[in-house]
């Protein structure tokens, strides 16, 4: 099977992870390929693509121990030539305390590959830590509402209608060129979509001390 099937990427900036922090979950994308098939055949075709947003810790955040590590070398699954695919350049790395894991294969450096799956694994705990502390306060409200903050399909990128659907709160715009290059739209849909998740957040406090608010 050929297209991507992996990326990873590293924003910095200003409040980066509070502006980006809700792009997790399954974009689903519809379009017609331009090439390849014949007229009649040439039907809505959908894909998925699961984002994950983790915040980057600075060293003081997580302390791990070396002792609490296991570190594996392996070749390559993925394109990139034959000097990738032939060397083990590629890099696994679990904490063993949690089972947690980590793996990069994105360079031809071995000590590039650590390096990099090391920031994820410090990543992936700092996250786990973070979520232990809101998890009680979450569970509360997903029982009585359901997953709906959180459903599979967050987006929708409907190519042929040329039109972008936020499932989380309805947002619709459109010109999927200009969303995709960072316009207004884009702002305007992540701006919607953090104070959705604002409001929620404030009413998952307002539950969990007993009081009963009415959603319309």
């Amino acid at each position: 099977m050929g297209g991507l099937h992996h990326a990873a990427m590293r924003i910095a900036g200003e409040n980066v992870y509070r502006r980006v922090k809700h792009e997790g979950g399954t974009h689903r994308v519809q379009r017609i390929p331009e090439v390849g098939l014949s007229s009649r055949m040439q039907r809505i075709h959908t894909g998925t693509m699961t984002v994950i947003i983790l915040p980057q810790p600075v060293e003081f955040d997580v302390h791990i121990e070396q002792k609490d590590l296991r570190i594996d070398t392996f070749r390559s699954r993925g394109a990139g030539g034959q000097s990738v695919n032939t060397t083990d350049s590629a890099v696994r790395i679990v904490h063993l305390p949690t089972g947690v894991t980590a793996e990069c294969q994105q360079t031809r450096s071995q000590l590039k590959n650590r390096d990099l799956a090391m920031r994820m694994l410090r990543a992936r705990l700092y996250q786990g830590m973070a979520g232990k502390d809101t998890e009680q306060r979450h569970s509360a409200r997903k029982q009585q509402v359901g997953t709906r903050s959180q459903s599979e399909r967050i987006r929708t990128y409907n190519f042929s209608q040329d039109r972008i659907t936020d499932h989380r709160t309805g947002y619709v715009t459109r010109d999927i060129k200009e969303f995709m290059r960072g316009g207004e739209a884009l702002e305007d849909l992540i701006s919607d979509v953090h104070e959705h998740a604002e409001r929620e957040a404030v009413l998952e406090v307002v539950e969990s001390r007993g009081v009963k608010v009415s959603e319309s």
